[in-house]
């Protein structure tokens, strides 16, 4: 039967026996001190609030400056920052037994499209604990998901807001774990899964052994009462171990080859592994150039046989699987520092966005991608400036990316945004702390050690970010 924890009132730890206990239901409030932990974003103004004996000293000014990491004055021992709730749809935190700094989304059967609440979702993550017997992958049901209740002035004051829009949910967390023997540097779940009911989840080991479980049974009996899950089910199906004791961070599954799978190493090595009926089958000559780590691929959105990869010495390149040579086809310099993620946009398969080491992000139009040229990003921005973690097209809006960046924040750009607009040219004016801040940065979203985050393709505009905190569920009321 699925495990059922939860969180009362501050947001207690799911570790130790609260964790371990079976049957226990834990409501995940969406308390004062959870919206602490994210930075105000709709127009990127922080209120840093004091607490001892010196709160009273902070000037009016300095309480309602522009606060951003990599530009303020560090916080002190005794301030946090404050969010506004107002600029959130939703938020929820859930504290985690152990950091887990990968996740993914199971793609469920509950329609697209969800906008009402209260939501719900299935998530995906696996640990990194300080024994290594400790690990284990968990799966989690995410239900009841309520909207954030603040409210403007004007809000309260409106007497004909929807009373349907002020009711409060109980929110709750089931989950199902699978013991691991490592720490995991990345998990992938397959887009397949809905469609195949066979919910295939990749893992990248830190011993660079590749893991792959169908956790069917666990997304089954979280909504079916009284099942029991299988032991075999806490096995994995398929093991890829052509890396050898490497380890590695790259990982996908291919959204238009159901179990294709590409893994790649810290060797500069990439293996392909292929399923026929219910044989796994792991190419034994790797796609390699050099020896520069494969820090992240992505298949092609569109093209079968094609990916791309990013890699520590600054390239992007794209391969293909028919080449008998198994080299790539085309090579770019991203960056002069390590090219960290990449993200394949879902709705314009020529749009790759690339993160960097040195806190640059950029996004490449791959029709200027030539044999012997160096083409220029499309856009390319130095806000953050500390390393890209991770970066993400919206899946139903090419014009929206999300970049995690080690700065602590998840930043959301709308590229569809023009420079020369009246209305932002107005605001820079008013506000000179806006003057050396692109006018895409759409929202910043403040959480400790952030090293993944995903889109939610099911539910419009939310996004599952993970830390050493633990997961963050959002949305915000700009997407």
């Amino acid at each position: 039967m699925a495990k059922q924890l939860g969180i009362e009132g501050e947001m207690e730890n799911l570790s130790g026996d609260d964790y371990e206990s079976e049957g226990e239901i834990i409501e995940l409030d969406q308390s004062d001190e959870e919206l602490e932990n994210a930075a105000d974003v709709d127009g990127l103004i922080g209120k840093v609030q004091q607490s001892g004996p010196n709160e009273g000293d902070a000037s009016k000014e300095e309480e309602n400056a522009l606060y951003l990491p990599h530009r303020s004055r560090p916080l002190g021992p005794d301030e946090v920052l404050e969010a506004d709730p107002t600029v959130y749809e939703m938020l929820h935190n859930v504290n985690m037994p152990w950091p887990c700094l990968t996740l993914d989304i199971l793609p469920d059967r509950y329609g697209d499209e969800r906008r009402s609440y209260p939501a719900k979702m299935y998530v995906a993550t696996a640990t990194q604990a300080s024994k290594a017997k400790d690990n284990e992958m968990i799966i989690m049901k995410l239900s009841s998901l309520s909207k954030t209740q603040a409210k403007s002035e004007d809000d309260e004051n409106d007497s004909d807001l929807d009373d349907d829009d002020d009711e409060q949910y109980s929110s709750v967390l089931e989950s199902e774990s699978i013991p691991l023997k490592h720490t995991t540097n990345r998990l992938r779940v397959s887009p397949w899964a809905s469609k195949t009911n066979e919910y295939l989840t990749a893992t990248m080991s830190e011993s660079g052994e590749v893991y792959v479980f169908d956790v069917s049974s666990q997304f089954k009996a979280f909504d079916t009462p009284g099942y029991v899950i299988p032991k075999q089910s806490k096995r994995p199906v398929h093991i890829v171990k052509n890396h050898g004791n490497v380890e590695g961070y790259g990982l996908d599954w291919s959204s238009t080859e159901e179990g294709s799978l590409l893994s790649g190493d810290i060797t500069g090595r990439v293996y392909y592994t292929t399923r026929n009926n219910s044989k796994w089958v792991t190419d034994r000559t790797p796609y390699q150039v050099n020896d520069s780590s494969i820090e992240d691929i992505q298949w092609s959105k569109s093209e079968k046989t094609v990916f791309a990869t990013a890699g520590v010495d600054g390239y992007v390149r794209i391969w293909d699987t028919r080449s008998k040579k198994h080299k790539p086809a085309l090579s770019v310099v991203a960056s002069k520092s390590d090219v960290n993620v990449i993200s394949w946009c879902d709705r314009i398969d020529y749009l790759l966005a690339s993160g960097h080491d040195d806190g640059t992000w950029g996004v490449w139009d791959l029709r200027n991608f030539q044999p012997n040229t160096q083409p220029s990003p499309v856009v390319s921005y130095d806000f953050h400036k500390s390393p890209i973690t991770s970066i993400a097209f919206n899946p139903l809006d090419e014009s929206i990316i999300a970049v995690s960046s080690e700065d602590n924040t998840v930043t959301l750009w709308d590229l569809a945004v023009e420079a020369d607009d009246e209305e932002i040219a107005q605001q820079r004016q008013e506000m000179k702390e806006l003057s050396d801040i692109p006018p895409q940065l759409l929202f910043v979203h403040w959480q400790k050690d952030v090293k993944d985050v995903r889109w939610h393709k099911q539910i419009p505009g939310t996004l599952v970010s993970t830390g050493t905190d633990g997961l963050n569920i959002w949305k915000t009321i700009s997407v």
